[in-house]
C-alpha cells in the first residue's frame, strides 16, 4: 500500500511496507526471529524425532525449519481479479477490491463497480455515498442478482453499463501513474477515477486445512472467541477468519490470540496443590528479563537508546 489508512496513531503518509518495517523491529526488539521466507508445510510433530521433543508443531518453509508449541495462521484471502485487459496494472491507483478501505479516496469523482452479483449491486448503491457518478459494469455478463436487489438497484442513480470492457488506459498526464479509464467494446470511453472488482474472494485456507482446521460455511477458518482454531494449539487471524479486510481488526485478533496463548504457556499460577520452587521463580528466560529492564530504564530515561530503536538522534 502507498498510504496507510484507518489504523488508529498512524499518519496515512506511511506506506504499508514502511509500516511493516517498523513492525518487524519491535517483533525482534522482544527477541523474536523474523524469517522472510514462504511456508510450504505446517504439521504436528509426530513424536518420532521430528522435533527431538522440542515443540508441538513443525513448521517447514524454504529456507528454514522450526518448532513451535502454538501455531498462528495470518494467510488471509486472494481476491479474484477482473479479467479485463490492462486494469490489473492499476491495483491500487485505481482498481481495488475493499469499499470500507478504498472508497474513501475516490474523493467524490467518477467510479465503477465491476460485477454481477447480489453483492456487486449493493458495492455500487453504497458507493453513492461517497460520490454521486457510479457506474455498474456488467462486461458482458447477464446479471444475477434478485429480483429485489435489481429492483432496489434500478430505484438508485447507478449507470447501469451491459458491454464488455475491453481495456483499460492510464491517466492523460504521463507523470500521473493512476487509471485513466475503461474503454468498451462499442468503442466508447469512460473516464473514471478508481472502482471496485466484486467477483468474490478465496480464502487461503492450505495450511490450515492440512492441520485439519475446521472451516466455516463461507470457506473461512471457524475459530472460537480466542482465535483457536478446531485443532488444539492452532491459531488463526485476520481476513482468514472473517475477511473483513482491515489492518486495525487484524492487529485487534492478534492481540486476542496472543493474550490466550500467553495464557496457556506462561508457567504460573501452578495448580492447586503443587508447591512451587522458589529458585525457579521468576517464570520468565533470563534474556526475556534482560529486555524487561531495558525498557525499564527507556520508560525512566526517554532519551536512552534512541538510536537502537531506528529514530534519528536529536
Amino acid at each position: 500500500m502507498n498510504h496507510v489508512h484507518n489504523v488508529y496513531g498512524v499518519s496515512e503518509d506511511v506506506s504499508g511496507r514502511a509500516l511493516s518495517s517498523h513492525a518487524v523491529a519491535q517483533l525482534e526488539a522482544y527477541g523474536a526471529d523474523y524469517y522472510l521466507d514462504p511456508v510450504g508445510d505446517v504439521r504436528e510433530a509426530s513424536g518420532t524425532g521430528d522435533t527431538d521433543g522440542d515443540g508441538r508443531f513443525v513448521v517447514e518453509a524454504d529456507h528454514a525449519t522450526v518448532t513451535a508449541d502454538r501455531v498462528v495462521l495470518a494467510t488471509g484471502f486472494t481476491d479474484a481479479e477482473p479479467s479485463v485487459p490492462g486494469l490489473r496494472e492499476f491495483t491500487g491507483r485505481g482498481l481495488h477490491y475493499c469499499l470500507h478501505c478504498d472508497g474513501y479516496v475516490l474523493g467524490d469523482a467518477s467510479a465503477y463497480v465491476l460485477g454481477h452479483t447480489d453483492h456487486a449491486a449493493t458495492v455500487a448503491m453504497i458507493l453513492l455515498n461517497f460520490t454521486a457518478d457510479v457506474d455498474l459494469l456488467l462486461d458482458g455478463r447477464d446479471p444475477e442478482w434478485s429480483d429485489e436487489v435489481g429492483r432496489q438497484l434500478r430505484a438508485h442513480p447507478v449507470d447501469r453499463v451491459d458491454a464488455e470492457v475491453t481495456r483499460a488506459f492510464p491517466a492523460e498526464d504521463a507523470d500521473d501513474e493512476r487509471l485513466g479509464g475503461l474503454e468498451f467494446a462499442d468503442g466508447r470511453e469512460r473516464e473514471y477515477r478508481g472502482g471496485f472488482a466484486v467477483y468474490g474472494k478465496e480464502y487461503d485456507t492450505g495450511l490450515a486445512e492440512s492441520l485439519g482446521c475446521g472451516l466455516a460455511d463461507d470457506g473461512a477458518v471457524a475459530v472460537d472467541d480466542d482465535f483457536e482454531t478446531s485443532v488444539d494449539g492452532v491459531y488463526a487471524v485476520g481476513d482468514l477468519t472473517h475477511g473483513q479486510n482491515q489492518t486495525v481488526v487484524a492487529m485487534g485478533n492478534g492481540a486476542r490470540a496472543g493474550m490466550a496463548i500467553d495464557k496457556g504457556l506462561r508457567r504460573y499460577p501452578r495448580p492447586p496443590g503443587e508447591e512451587v520452587d522458589e529458585s525457579a521463580v521468576p517464570g520468565a528466560p533470563a534474556d526475556l528479563r534482560s529486555r524487561m529492564r531495558l525498557v525499564r530504564e527507556r520508560d525512566a530515561h526517554p532519551g536512552l537508546g534512541k538510536g537502537e530503536r531506528g529514530e534519528e538522534d536529536e
